[in-house]
């Protein structure tokens, strides 16, 4: 059964992640960690606003991965390019306590993961 109560709660704080991002977006000397980590948390909990909405439960877990693959094997039809936030996951904690190892790392783009963001919200929010 649907759960509208948390599928709000849900909506309401990941647009307050979102509010961050925009911020962070238009400060060139923001640190990625935090962009990424904000970037994270909007989607893990567009991600978890997604199972309230079809009424099924999720694990409490940062793992961007696995809450696709779980919402995949529940029958959820997820457009195949929002995969591309699974990336976002280790900004969740392991970024937030060590650098960014920029140099090993493809650079984050901020304005697509931005854009990419946008549009999850949008869809999740038609779901309901």
């Amino acid at each position: 059964m649907p759960q509208p109560k948390l599928f709000a709660l849900l909506l309401q704080k990941a647009s307050q992640d979102e509010y961050v991002l925009d911020k962070l977006l238009a400060d060139a000397g923001a640190p990625l960690e935090i962009f990424g980590f904000h970037a994270q948390q909007a989607a893990e909990k567009y991600l978890k606003a997604l199972f309230a909405a079809e009424g099924k439960t999720y694990p409490m877990t940062h793992r961007l991965a696995e809450l696709i693959d779980l919402a995949k094997e529940q029958g959820i039809q997820i457009p195949e390019h929002f995969d591309e936030v699974r990336v976002l996951t280790p900004f969740a904690v392991e970024f937030r306590y060590d650098v960014f190892p920029l140099e090993s790392e493809e650079p984050l783009d901020k304005t697509a993961v931005r854009k990419l963001l946008k549009e999850i919200r949008t869809w999740v929010e038609s779901r309901a």
